[in-house]
């Protein structure tokens, strides 16, 4: 059984009541551009509540664009002394990078947003300050974790060995003179206001020095993660939401949130689903750091179909590893093209039922299965501007292109030409030699070289005919494969590698390939 569907079944059964809609949630904290790797929850969260919409239950997908928490770093790619006066400020009190944004959360969390769409996930937006905390809607918890605090700070030592001095409240405050949260300390709570002082100054944010008491109710002040997390699950009554796998430790940000649920607001814990990391290239990058590590960045490089895959296809709890500038990418398209031509088949099985699920919602009734040529191929073809991709493509078919197999050949040849402008390692980039490179090749190449230009003289050539002429000369010649492609490769590309040869020489015109082989084989 697909994970999906094991895990949307095991909520149904055990979470599902009838009459309550179920509330899937996630969230992300916008302090810069977005990683791949949050995507990994969106993904999850987003086809678990896909897959329990099929199997009849009513439920809500929310997600929290978090801008309540601290702007903490200047992400490499701003203005740092432009934005370093900021630090230590919510996020939604940072400026936009760009204008025609109320703030910097609202910046980054539109460019989120539409990778969102381009996956087929739409969720129910809403914002961490001006939806919960400044609405009222966290007053209750935040004042249970202030009276409680004795217990607050219990359940850290006991889950996490966190030791917190007896003056110590689970809040940051808003300064009333300069806007930081970051830089406050909290005391003294009264029942209805916090004594502050704005003294702490975390990684040379400068605090003001401003001391103060206010109310900490209606956007004055935030609970700290581990009981904000709680908090908000009693807030928005969650029913299911998982998270990184880093924080479902034993002693982690998870289990610290599950005994607050419980212990201090009497909430049973949402169903967890803790999920493994994406990384990049081997890497678990930051949002301000690493080529290609953003959602969006990631987004670009693939359709929604195959974007879908790549997030989905791995059981939740196995790690996803896609380097944009290695072989990851045609190895992507591989294994959807893989999964398309089972579907094709009729096979029932997860894979076939994985491709279904790879179609946005909107598209899964129909289940659309164009031919496709293969990414690597596409990506040669359209660096060869002497070829017709659609003849081509037609010929490797074997039959005419349908007008669905012309769109989505279309769009795999956009998104190799962005791939090979943008991350492409150097063996899929190929120029062919408008002049015989200077190469030295051995008698024997040579030799091989003249017998596989008698044979184009003799007329027009499909790509499987020169592939097996080729395999006749390594004895004919003879000469030992690795040779003979080698030198195919230095004359016609100056490269020591290359495509399918039969099939590459088969798409260039005869006369110009006929005139290198005989410079070539002198």
């Amino acid at each position: 059984m697909f994970w999906a569907d094991r895990i949307g079944k095991e909520i149904r059964d055990t979470r599902a009541t009838a009459g309550k809609k179920l509330v899937i949630r996630d969230e992300k904290t916008l302090s810069g551009r977005v990683h791949i790797g949050s995507m990994r929850g969106l993904a999850i969260h987003g086809l678990v509540s896909e897959v329990l919409t099929e199997y009849g239950v009513d439920n809500e997908f929310l997600w929290e664009h978090n801008d309540f928490d601290p702007f903490d770093t200047v992400p490499g790619y701003l203005d740092q002394e432009k934005f370093k006066e900021h630090l230590g400020k919510p996020l939604y009190l940072v400026p936009s990078p760009e204008p025609g944004f109320p703030n910097y959360a609202e910046y980054f969390g539109a460019e989120f947003e539409a990778v969102h769409r381009k996956f087929g996930v739409t969720p129910r937006y809403y914002r961490a300050y001006a939806d919960l905390y400044k609405a009222g809607k966290m007053d209750a918890q935040m004042r249970t974790a202030l009276e409680r605090v004795a217990d607050v700070r219990r359940i850290l030592k006991d889950v996490s060995g966190s030791v917190k001095d007896e003056t110590w409240l689970p809040i940051s405050v808003v300064c009333e003179s300069c806007n930081k949260m970051m830089t406050t300390r909290a005391y003294d709570f009264d029942g209805e206001t916090v004594a502050y002082s704005c003294e702490r100054s975390p990684d040379d944010t400068v605090p003001c020095g401003h001391t103060g008491r206010r109310s900490p109710f209606s956007g004055g002040a935030k609970l700290f993660w581990k009981v904000d997390w709680a908090a908000k699950w009693v807030a928005m009554q969650v029913d299911v939401e998982g998270g990184g796998k880093d924080h479902s430790t034993k002693g982690g940000a998870r289990d610290v949130a599950n005994h607050m649920a419980k212990e201090l607001f009497g909430y049973e814990s949402p169903f967890d689903i803790p999920y493994e990391f994406f990384l990049v290239g081997g890497k678990k990058m930051s949002s301000s750091k690493g080529r290609g590590s953003s959602a969006k960045d990631m987004a670009d490089l693939f359709p929604p179909e195959v974007f879908r895959l790549v997030l989905l296809g791995k059981e939740y709890s196995q790690q996803i590893d896609v380097d944009p500038s290695g072989d990851s990418i045609p190895r992507m398209y591989d294994w959807y093209d893989e999964i398309a031509e089972k579907h094709r088949q009729g096979v029932a099985d997860d894979f076939t039922r994985l491709y279904a699920l790879c179609q946005k919602p909107e598209n899964q009734a129909t289940i659309p299965a164009p031919w496709q040529m293969r990414f690597s191929e596409v990506s040669f073809m359209v660096q060869m501007p002497h070829l017709d991709l659609m003849k081509e493509a037609a010929a490797v078919k074997g039959s005419a292109l349908t007008e669905d197999d012309t769109a989505a050949l279309m769009e795999r040849a956009k998104y190799a030409q962005y791939w090979l402008t943008t991350y492409a390692p150097e063996k899929f980039v190929y120029k062919l030699q408008e002049a015989l490179p200077a190469v030295e090749l051995t008698d024997a190449q040579k030799k091989a070289l003249g017998m596989l230009r008698d044979f184009m003289q003799e007329g027009e050539k499909s790509g499987e005919e020169i592939h097996g002429k080729l395999h006749e000369l390594k004895t004919e010649a003879p000469i030992a494969p690795k040779e003979l492609f080698q030198a195919i490769y230095r004359i016609f590309l100056n490269r020591s590698d290359g495509p399918k040869a039969g099939w590459f020489l088969g798409g260039l015109p005869r006369d110009f390939v006929v005139t290198r082989l005989t410079e070539a084989a002198g």
